[in-house]
């Protein structure tokens, strides 16, 4: 026989369901905690309008009943079918409480407004409930033991009678009471507002697994949104490693092939030298092979980008027109790294993309910020390879030529199965380019390096470099004269 606590409920928020693992669980309460302005009560009319055809309430003690329905109607919920009880200062709820008496025993175990929630839900029958907010209950209790008596006693009350229960209260940081909260209920959810980021996180969730950690949330003219962080064990499709080539025979044939579907490619050169033309090259190429691929850019606007790959032969309108390319102009100072992953998950899972380039993995940090970039970046990298998607990552170094060789500036060249290299060196007066291959894991590769060049016929890779040393740093020198050198020290 199946217990009605354990089937679930939709919480009515985008991409909250799957952070609790299919929904809320029946005939339970929650604990919505955060600070003012964090999102409670958009999270509970969510909640009370999630289902149009169960009865609802809403319990208010700080907002009367005009004001909430108005607000609610900006935000875009229809409250119609949901039944107020306003017990704020202003609300008729309150007309005709009792005061509260330390020496009527009855009085002590269910006070006034307690017991003025109880008639309201019978008068109602609820399978849904919102209290906003539990913690005025305080003011109405003469100690911290007689308070919690009466949470625990009416959220046994409201479920024992067949309602799904969610309680706003103040922050965990506001006392032990509000942290107290937390024992009494089967669910806490906190909500977070910092730095402009908005967060959610499930603390607790009685009866069931549920993914752990911040998940990014936004506000908006349509409530809340939630996205959750990603977890890249979760997804996966079985495909075959074949290559895909560059469509320039001389780097193709540095690569043994090309690069493998379902690979990590870095591109690594410092400003200037044709990261993004030979990223979009590839992707080009296998456009024209019917594969759907899509550059994210957060350095550049999609019509510039465009059309300075025009100039380089590279058209791109017959693609963007049929929708086999497409650019994403991203902004790094709106999207966390959530509500990125959730874009780049809806490319793959329900436009069928196979190839995605980050350009560049500068403008992903500015985005992510903190010291969670590799750890956010690894998880995005590897849902995408499990799901057979092939990743082009830009990466910008620093030096133009001379010292230290580095593939990356974030430590992340370890997510690579492929690095190949841009450089720039000086030759006979004149700045040049070359290009090599440093890493593939999915194959023989060619070890020299060629001369690179982006014409406005489009990118040239020449011969192999031969008899110079010295060209990864930027000065190279003919392997004769050193070799004399040497010989004569």
């Amino acid at each position: 026989m199946n217990n009605p606590k354990n089937e679930r409920l939709t919480s009515g928020i985008t991409g909250f369901d799957r952070v609790l693992n299919g929904g809320l669980l029946q005939q339970r309460s929650y604990i919505v905690r955060g600070g003012p302005g964090s999102g409670k009560t958009t999270l509970g009319l969510h909640f009370l309008t999630a289902a149009p055809g169960a009865r609802s309430l809403f319990v208010s003690m700080g907002e009367d009943e005009s004001q909430l329905r108005a607000d609610a109607h900006r935000q875009g919920f229809n409250l119609d079918k949901v039944s107020i009880v306003d017990f704020s200062t202003s609300g008729s709820g309150m007309d005709d409480a009792e005061p509260y008496s330390i020496m009527a025993t009855e009085d002590v175990e269910d006070p006034g407004l307690p017991k003025r929630i109880r008639k309201a839900f019978e008068a109602v029958r609820p399978t849904r409930i919102f209290i906003d907010s539990l913690t005025y209950l305080q003011y109405f209790s003469p100690d911290a033991f007689q308070y919690r008596k009466q949470v625990i006693t009416l959220l046994r009350f409201l479920t024992n009678q067949g309602a799904t229960v969610i309680c706003a209260a103040e922050d965990a940081n506001s006392g032990k009471d509000s942290e107290a909260l937390a024992f009494l209920a089967d669910g806490v959810i906190q909500l977070d507002h910092r730095d402009d980021k908005r967060s959610l996180e499930v603390t607790k969730f009685r009866g069931s697994g549920f993914t752990s950690g911040p998940h990014s949330i936004r506000l908006g003219s349509g409530g809340m949104r939630c996205f959750p962080r990603l977890e890249p064990g979760d997804h996966g499709i079985a495909f075959d490693q074949v290559d895909m080539p560059f469509g320039i025979p001389e780097l193709d044939r540095q690569l043994k092939g090309g690069l493998s579907r379902g690979t990590v490619t870095i591109l690594s050169g410092p400003t200037g030298v044709g990261k993004t033309s030979l990223g979009i090259q590839f992707m080009k190429n296998a456009c024209e092979e019917g594969k759907r691929t899509v550059v994210y850019t957060f350095e550049e606007l999609t019509s510039t980008l465009s059309s300075r790959v025009e100039g380089i032969n590279l058209s791109l309108s017959p693609l963007l027109e049929t929708g086999s390319f497409a650019i994403e102009a991203i902004e790094p100072l709106y999207y966390s790294a959530d509500e990125f992953a959730a874009k780049v998950r809806e490319e793959v899972e329900e436009r069928g993309t196979r190839i995605i380039m980050i350009d560049s993995l500068a403008g992903y940090r500015l985005s992510i910020g903190g010291d969670n970039v590799t750890r956010r970046l690894h998880a995005l990298c590897r849902y995408l390879v499990n799901m057979g998607v092939t990743v082009i990552l830009l990466n910008e170094v620093e030096a133009i030529t001379g010292g230290e060789v580095k593939t990356t500036e974030m430590g992340v060249s370890y997510l690579a199965d492929t690095i190949i290299l841009l450089r720039y060196m000086e030759r006979a007066g004149e700045i040049r380019k070359t290009i090599g291959v440093l890493k593939k894991r999915t194959g023989d590769f060619e070890k020299s390096l060629r001369e690179f060049d982006i014409t406005p016929n489009g990118i040239r890779v020449g011969s192999e470099l031969t008899g110079l040393r010295g060209i990864l740093r930027g000065e190279p020198e003919p392997e004769a004269t050193t070799s004399i050198e040497n010989a004569r020290a």
